[in-house]
């Protein structure tokens, strides 16, 4: 029996939309950040990160700025709400069949995700994840969250390096598995997608489907009613 890696992203692959781009509207609403210099911040960013002006960096660091300040304990009762009302709906019926489809063939299961852990983490405790691969969002000594990140970012091409750290930490390669497979929905992933012996778009953007066409990679549709 061949030995088996299934890797997944979370955004757009997993959950329909974005972790970062829901906790900032929930935020607002909640009337926790003001709205209208946030909306105008998140939306120079995001069309600057698609112009490619905006370094993955930079893009991070934004979204952990809404942690910044804060600990995990005082920020625990809001992310409850957030994720019973906002992330729970946008998790398909196709995410939760996926991902135990895989369970029931692969030796390990990762989700890697750009998005900070403590957003992401518990939504992949929640679909079953043991390994959860994402940007750590750095404390200080207060165990308040300071706005950076611990080491790499956990997106765009640094997700290899970061998956090969992951695996040597275990005592593992990536060529240590027969097969290796990766779900994502993005272009930003294609270093990671280019990795593997597997690859596999689900719901992909513009960009993605084009090179998913002419590599032959095969395209699922979970999010489609």
């Amino acid at each position: 029996m061949s030995k088996r890696l299934a890797v997944f992203d979370l955004d757009g692959t997993l959950l329909h939309g974005d972790t970062d781009e829901y906790w900032l509207k929930f935020l607002v609403d909640e009337r926790f950040v003001d709205g209208t210099e946030m909306r105008a911040r998140n939306d120079d960013i995001q069309r600057r990160y698609s112009e490619g002006t905006a370094s993955a960096e930079e893009f991070c660091f934004f979204y952990l700025g809404l942690l910044k300040g804060h600990t995990a304990e005082e920020l625990q009762p809001m992310y409850a709400r957030f994720f019973d009302n906002v992330v729970l709906p946008n998790l398909s019926r196709g995410a939760y069949e996926l991902v135990a489809m895989e369970r029931a063939r692969s030796e390990m299961l990762v989700m890697s995700t750009a998005t900070n852990a403590f957003l992401s983490a518990p939504i992949g405790r929640h679909l079953g994840f043991e390994h959860i691969i994402a940007t750590d969002p750095e404390i200080d000594g207060q165990q308040r969250f300071t706005g950076g990140c611990v080491g790499l970012p956990n997106m765009r091409a640094h997700k290899v390096p970061r998956l090969h750290a992951w695996l040597a930490a275990r005592g593992e390669l990536l060529s240590s598995f027969d097969e290796s497979w990766f779900y994502s929905d993005s272009r930003n992933d294609l270093p990671l997608l280019g990795a593997v012996t597997n690859p596999v778009v689900v719901d992909p953007d513009r960009e993605l489907a084009a090179h998913a066409g002419r590599e032959g990679w095969p395209v699922l549709h979970i999010h489609s009613p």
